[in-house]
């Protein structure tokens, strides 16, 4: 009961954050998943033992140039920007698609993880923040919607496989996950994609179908990638900083990885419609 009532706590004040940095203003909300970022980059370190502080340099530069800098340039050259970061988060989400489905625990050297921390991490923390800008305004209610896919993806997936589940989903990396779980988080998000829909415009119904398709599959494999990591480093949790929760990477390893695609789904949107 405890250690419900400390998830419970933990959970409020995390949601409550990202709540106000959404409806406070646009820069609030940056901060608020620099930080973030910052922090799952710290976690992901200590998990990979991966030594110096260099990568933290390297986050921060990347995230000033593509979150305040390439604002300031053409829009050709941000556009070129944009592209190539695109271009190398996703090549490095493809290595760790490849690394969760390897039968080897250990395939990175020192500067492998490195340049897989920044754009895994980094580079799925600024499409994050990138997500809610549509034509120079922040959409506020877009990005609370994509919250909302993961949290009834994660939430639905964890009580359908408590209840229903028997086969297991990916045992030799994350061994409570069942097929009926995911099935049933998928569902879940489908039929939220459809009260979204009527609430957020930018969006049809059937792209908020699409959408939560991404987002599920995409978030799914997210979470396994960061459950090989532990599995690998021997640790249940990533970090410790939210009590009840583990660490910043075991909240956000979904969000993170999919944000990518998510961003990438949304230009698609906007270019055939």
């Amino acid at each position: 009961m405890r250690e419900i009532f400390r998830r419970l706590i933990t959970g409020a004040v995390f949601v409550f954050l990202l709540l106000s940095s959404i409806f406070l203003n646009s820069d609030a909300f940056d901060f608020l998943f620099m930080v973030f970022g910052l922090t799952c980059i710290y976690e992901y370190k200590r998990m990979v033992r991966l030594k110096g502080y260099y990568i933290f340099i390297a986050y921060l530069t990347l995230w000033w140039i593509y979150i305040y800098l390439i604002n300031d340039i053409s829009t050709t050259y941000n556009t070129i920007a944009i592209n190539t970061l695109m271009v190398l988060t996703l090549s490095i989400n493809s290595i760790l698609l490849y690394y969760l489905f390897s039968k080897k625990e250990k395939l990175f050297n020192s500067l492998q993880k490195f340049i897989i921390g920044i754009f895994y991490i980094g580079g799925g923390s600024i499409f994050l923040t990138m997500i809610p800008y549509k034509e120079n305004t922040f959409a506020e209610l877009l990005i609370m919607g994509v919250f909302i896919l993961i949290w009834v993806n994660d939430s639905f997936a964890y009580l359908t496989g408590r209840s229903f589940g028997k086969t297991k989903l990916f045992p030799s990396v994350s061994p409570k996950k069942t097929i009926e779980g995911a099935i049933g988080g998928f569902i879940f998000a489908l039929i939220a994609a459809y009260i979204i829909s009527n609430f957020e415009s930018n969006l049809t119904l059937i792209q908020w179908l699409i959408l939560a398709s991404v987002i599920v599959i995409t978030g799914n494999l997210g979470d396994l990638i960061e459950s090989k990591f532990k599995r690998t480093a021997g640790v249940k949790d990533s970090g410790a900083i939210l009590p009840g929760h583990g660490g910043m990477l075991d909240r956000l390893d979904s969000l993170i990885f999919a944000a990518p695609f998510v961003y990438l789904t949304l230009n698609i949107f906007t270019y055939v419609s």
